[in-house]
């Protein structure tokens, strides 16, 4: 039994959340309603993380970002946040790389805090870590 995969072409819904298509990337429109100045880049061929994408891919999705961001300016957002999660530890819930455009607004409650911020938490220190190439365990 093979898994269903909804950012691949054969298993995506066939609606109007699809905005841009270039070349080998398309531009999916967030349904989530408190993202609703946001999309995600995917490429058309499933492959799972940023780092196995190839040259032609990664131009369009440079190219596509650039038409991407100018749809997300008529929500006239004050602000952008653009990311990878890569690998579920990092957030990636679904195994098809998709690069997250996320308009942000000056009004919302978490504005001004970056992808960083609740990374850069106290709380979020691991109990042993290696820091600049050395092992800071006693």
């Amino acid at each position: 039994m093979t898994s269903r995969c909804p950012f691949c072409t054969k298993d995506r819904p066939q609606d109007d959340s699809i905005q841009i298509e270039q070349g080998s990337v398309y531009f999916l429109r967030s349904p989530d309603p408190v993202l609703q100045c946001a999309g995600m880049i995917i490429p058309l061929r499933h492959v799972s993380t940023p780092f196995d994408l190839t040259q032609t891919e990664w131009n369009d999705t440079f190219e596509l970002l650039g038409k991407a961001k100018l749809l997300l300016d008529q929500d006239s957002p004050d602000g952008y946040n653009i990311g990878w999660n890569v690998n579920p530890v990092a957030g990636q819930t679904v195994p098809h790389v998709h690069l997250h455009v996320i308009g942000r607004f000056v009004d919302e409650p978490f504005a001004q805090q970056g992808i960083r911020h609740h990374l850069k938490k106290q709380e979020n220190i691991r109990s042993s870590h290696v820091r600049f190439g050395t092992d800071s365990r006693p």
